[in-house]
Formats: C-alpha cells, sequence, structure tokens
C-alpha cells in the first residue's frame, strides 16, 4: 500500500530548495509557441543583446546599428537572444507492474514525477502530465508558474497503478496531442508483454528531447542478493498467470542474464533513435539521481 497521501511526502522543502537552482535543458534548440522565459542560441528579436554581422541585402534595417554606421561607414546587424518556450511532457506507467518492489517502483515514479514537474514549473516551462495504463490516458496538461505546485501535487497523488500497460496507445496520444516541441520523460519499467518499439517509434523524431527512465526494483535487479531463493510461485500481476519456479543459482544467473540482455536491447534501441535511456533502481536516493546522474546525461544543468 503507498505511504504517499500528502504533497509534502512527493516532495518537501529541503529538495525544493536545492531543485529551485535547476533548469531543464534540452540537446536541441526548440522554437516554442510563445515567448517564454528560456534563451535560445537561435537569433531573433528580443531584448538581450548578442553580437554583430555584416549587412546583407534585404535584412531588415530597423537592426541596423546606426551609431556604428556613423564611425565606420559599413552597415553592421544587431543580433539577438531569443527568448523561447520550452515544452515539458511527463508519462507516468500507472500499470499493475509498476506497483512492487521495495521501494515501490510506482512511489518512485511519483515522487520523480513531482520532482521534475517542480523543476518545469519554477522555470515557467509548459508542464504536462500523462498517466497511461490498459484503456486509459490521464492527464494534466498546460501547467505553468510555481503556482500550480499543489495542483500537481494533487494529481499525482490520486493515480493509481493497476491493470495492464498501454503504452502504445499513449504514446500516439502523445506524438499527435500538439504539446509543443520539448522534453519527454518516460517513467516506467518498460516491462511489456507487446514490447517498447512500436510505442517508443511514435515519439521518436517528433520534435521531442526524449528521455526513458527505465525504474526497477532492487530485488528484480538482482533478486539473489535480496533472499529470493527456493521454490517460489510466481504471478503475473497484470495477467494473474501462474508459473511456478525454482530459484536456484543457476535459474537466478540466467534470469540475470535475460535481464540485462533485455535493457541492452532497450538501450540500443533507444541510441539508434536519438532517445536517453537510463536504468533507475528504486533505491537510489532522488536527490542523487536530479542532481547528478540526471545533469550528466544533460537533462538538467
Amino acid at each position: 500500500m503507498s505511504r504517499l497521501t500528502k504533497v509534502d511526502d512527493l516532495i518537501d522543502s529541503r529538495l525544493m530548495a536545492r531543485l529551485d537552482r535547476l533548469d531543464v535543458i534540452s540537446r536541441k534548440i526548440f522554437t516554442g509557441k510563445i515567448q517564454g522565459e528560456r534563451r535560445s542560441r537561435r537569433r531573433g528579436q528580443s531584448v538581450e543583446f548578442a553580437d554583430f554581422r555584416n549587412y546583407s541585402h534585404g535584412d531588415d534595417l530597423r537592426f541596423v546599428d546606426w551609431n556604428i554606421y556613423a564611425r565606420l561607414d559599413r552597415l553592421f546587424l544587431k543580433l539577438f537572444l531569443e527568448e523561447e518556450d520550452l515544452s515539458m511532457v511527463i508519462a507516468i506507467d500507472m500499470s499493475q507492474s509498476m506497483d512492487g518492489g521495495t521501494p515501490n517502483k510506482f512511489d518512485y515514479a511519483r515522487r520523480l514525477a513531482m520532482a521534475l514537474g517542480y523543476i518545469g514549473l519554477v522555470n515557467n516551462n509548459r508542464v504536462s502530465l500523462f498517466g497511461f495504463g490498459a484503456e486509459r490516458i490521464e492527464r494534466l496538461t498546460g501547467m505553468r508558474g510555481r503556482r500550480r505546485t499543489r495542483e500537481m501535487g494533487q494529481w499525482i497523488l490520486s493515480r493509481t497503478a493497476e491493470g495492464t500497460e498501454g503504452f502504445s496507445d499513449a504514446m500516439r496520444t502523445i506524438a499527435l496531442g500538439g504539446q509543443g516541441r520539448g522534453v519527454l520523460l518516460i517513467l516506467s519499467d518498460f516491462l511489456y508483454p507487446d514490447g517498447y518499439e512500436k510505442g517508443l517509434a511514435y515519439v521518436a523524431g517528433r520534435g521531442f528531447d526524449v528521455f526513458a527512465l527505465q525504474l526497477l526494483a532492487p530485488e528484480e535487479m538482482d533478486p539473489a542478493r535480496h533472499g529470493v531463493a527456493g521454490d517460489l510461485r510466481l504471478i503475473d500481476s497484470e495477467t494473474g498467470k501462474e508459473t511456478e519456479v525454482t530459484a536456484s543459482t543457476s535459474v537466478l544467473t540466467q534470469y540475470r542474464a535475460s535481464l540485462e540482455t533485455y535493457v541492452a536491447g532497450l538501450r540500443d534501441f533507444s541510441v539508434r533513435r536519438s532517445i536517453t535511456h537510463q536504468v533507475v533502481e528504486t533505491s537510489l536516493d532522488l536527490e542523487t539521481l536530479l542532481l547528478d546522474y540526471l545533469r550528466r546525461r544533460g537533462l538538467l544543468a
């Protein structure tokens, strides 16, 4: 049962203070729909001076520096940094398989979504959240500004993990939903019976800088180290299918090899499509993940 009952359980004031100094960045330069508070490297018509360049026939004369012309008798154009808007989309896997592990994967995903969303809000980015499970896609879209923090937290707290996954349909909805160009963060264990390929293909190359954060519990990463042994009856949390297995040393070794192969396949699939993949064990301190791991992966600065 979830221990998250109030917004302060998702993010406390101490972590908020640390996150206030971070911002979401992107490996791509995006053109926003409105003039936001994000500085881009694209030259435009804003208030912050950037550089000069020689005048070319057809350039707008309003941006000629006439003071330089008076001194040098040459035409130079003033260039400015254009302010740019960034869309931040966070997709949370709400399938039954997420409601397991110690620490619980779904609770970890919700706390991570809250922290990332908070960083987006305090930097005046447009933040949208999607929760996906079998035959349902729940959303809270178009948030901007610190004042939306509690509303976002209440929405995250009210999500539940149940049923089977609906990954492909969710990614298709996001890809076609007109959320704007920006960063897409997928928080999931990526353990989908129907595979992840179709879903990721929907969002790759659609204007998003995609980060696939694969959340796995410690006992999933290394069952032997966490006391899994002997005769077991395994029940698929989403289908209810039962399997009896003896967790011998050889079986656990084979399991580890299969998991490593699966994770490597997801990583390689992602790399080929310019998607950043990161395995996150839920025992990892959230602050360490945000201030260390995700900064090194180029998401936060």
